[in-house]
């Protein structure tokens, strides 16, 4: 591909505009609470953007118009399932979370949160949940720069090493100079490109089939015959898996840190609002996208050899089919934006996490703010270099583990921040146990069980829950002050 092509210039100038707003949130990051929380100063538009943006990663407009190309409607499971579970954590979590964490001597991590809403003076739930988020998010963090080594590739037609290290830099740049700031204002412009990608490419392709006069539904069931059958091919066991997935909204720190920078709880609602609407549409999108181009190479066959080849690549595909080069560069910016949205947040929770729960807790209790803020940017730095390495061999099994991640999470931390937030009868021990039977439960019956069919998240996340009853009913009750703190967050929550 030549250097200057439109695709190409579009491309390379959305990049220098998300490294420019990390520039300017650069000079708006005056502490440590500024780098990874933004301050809390996030309003309703840019918390509800930025967490949809830091939720749908490059699965969004690779992964799921994929499948649904390949089956039809009844891969659509999964994204119903995941637009209860973001209402439910809206609706449940993310107001009370705000008030907690504050009320919680300003709780800016979820370690931090756990630390001191048991009063862990021995600081074994911040060594094991901080462990938990280092080990998932760097499996994270690799596949996201290989999802972005591969639209680098696909675009640049370079070495798959060169567009790793390329692709990576373009994200590092801005989160180790801007931080939480820069993530949040970047993930709304990107949520913005995401849509404006979703929303143009389906109606084009659908254009494309039914302006040549052909039987749009002609050639979708001659293509793929059980393509409009929800139920077609798949079991009750299928679909309660795929709904599923909903469960891990409760526990994924990157869409929860998200709340936590929220101005105020008033901000939440409006919040919701606007990113359920974001989701769905971005959603409805996706898997329009996959499914008009069913239709789409039925009529042009000739076109089909590389989506074909590989399900993933059609939303690119039609893209690159369909658009001028100019738009389609500011399309396949709208790819790159999910997958830097999300991978930039998952750094960032990870830097936050070896900075304010190991650094500052073990190591320096009385660092400045100036001081984290600059070891907040070596650890950027550091995890990108390890994802990096993790990432070098796109083969490598270990990338393989992400499909743990999502489960892991929202069973390790689901239940165990449902309860938090409502139940002040809930013990450290409880919430110790619950936390490790989650994770533990989620790799073992992946291993063990995963012919089942069961996604491993409905026997973790229900086994963590009952863990955490049992063994909190079963210990002392909490201290006074314990409860005292939670009922002063539960008051100030009904009192907004």
């Amino acid at each position: 591909m030549e250097l200057f092509n439109p695709t190409v210039i579009t491309f390379i100038l959305y990049i220098i505009g998300m490294v420019g707003i990390g520039l300017y949130a650069y000079r708006a990051t005056r502490n440590f609470s500024d780098y990874i929380l933004g301050g809390r100063s996030l309003g309703s538009f840019v918390t509800a953007l930025s967490a949809g943006a830091s939720d749908m990663s490059g699965w969004l407009l690779m992964g799921l118009p994929g499948a649904i190309y390949l089956s039809g409607l009844s891969e659509a499971w999964i994204a119903i399932g995941l637009i209860i579970g973001a209402w439910l954590n809206w609706l449940f979590v993310a107001g009370r979370l705000r008030v907690h964490t504050e009320v919680q001597h300003n709780a800016l991590t979820l370690p931090d949160y756990f630390t001191h809403r048991f009063n862990d003076t021995h600081k074994v739930l911040r060594i094991s949940s901080a462990l938990i988020i280092l080990i998932f998010f760097s499996i994270y963090c690799a596949s996201g720069m290989v999802a972005g080594a591969r639209l680098f590739e696909s675009i640049f037609e370079m070495q798959y090493t060169t567009a790793l290290w390329l692709s990576a830099i373009a994200t590092i740049s801005y989160v180790c100079i801007g931080g939480f700031l820069a993530i949040s204002w970047t993930d709304t412009f990107q949520a913005a490109m995401m849509l404006f990608a979703l929303f143009l490419t389906p109606v084009f392709t659908y254009l494309a089939v039914t302006g040549d006069s052909q039987d749009f539904i002609t050639l979708i069931d001659t293509a793929r015959p059980h393509a409009f059958d929800m139920f077609s091919n798949v079991s009750f066991i299928a679909v309660i898996s795929a709904m599923a997935w909903g469960l891990g909204y409760f526990g994924q720190p990157h869409i929860l840190v998200r709340f936590m920078a929220a101005d105020s709880v008033k901000s939440i609602p409006n919040a919701r609002k606007i990113g359920m609407a974001w989701m769905i549409l971005c959603l409805a999108g996706a898997v329009s996208a996959g499914f008009f181009g069913i239709a789409y190479f039925q009529s042009q066959p000739e076109l089909a050899t590389h989506v074909n080849a590989n399900s993933e690549v059609i939303f690119m595909e039609l893209t690159q089919i369909l658009f001028n080069p100019w738009i389609a560069g500011i399309v396949l910016a709208g790819i790159l934006a999910a997958v830097m949205s999300t991978l930039s947040c998952q750094l960032l929770v990870c830097s936050s996490t070896l900075t304010e729960d190991f650094y500052k807790s073990f190591l320096r209790p009385n660092a400045s703010q100036k001081e984290l803020v600059w070891i907040g940017r070596l650890m950027v730095l550091a995890i990108s270099v390890f994802a990096i390495w993790l990432a070098s061999n796109p083969e490598s099994k270990v990338l393989g583990l992400v499909s743990y991640a999502w489960a892991g999470f929202g069973a390790a931390f689901g239940p165990l921040i449902i309860l938090s937030l409502l139940w002040k009868r809930m013990t450290l021990n409880g919430a110790l146990v619950g936390m490790i039977v989650g994770a533990v439960t989620v790799i073992a019956w992946k291993n063990l069980f995963g012919s089942t069919g069961i996604y491993e998240i409905i026997p973790g996340f229900i086994l963590s829950m009952l863990s955490i009853v049992i063994v909190s009913l079963c210990g002392k009750a909490p201290t006074k002050d314990v409860t005292d703190r939670f009922e002063e967050a539960d008051r100030l929550y009904h009192q907004q």
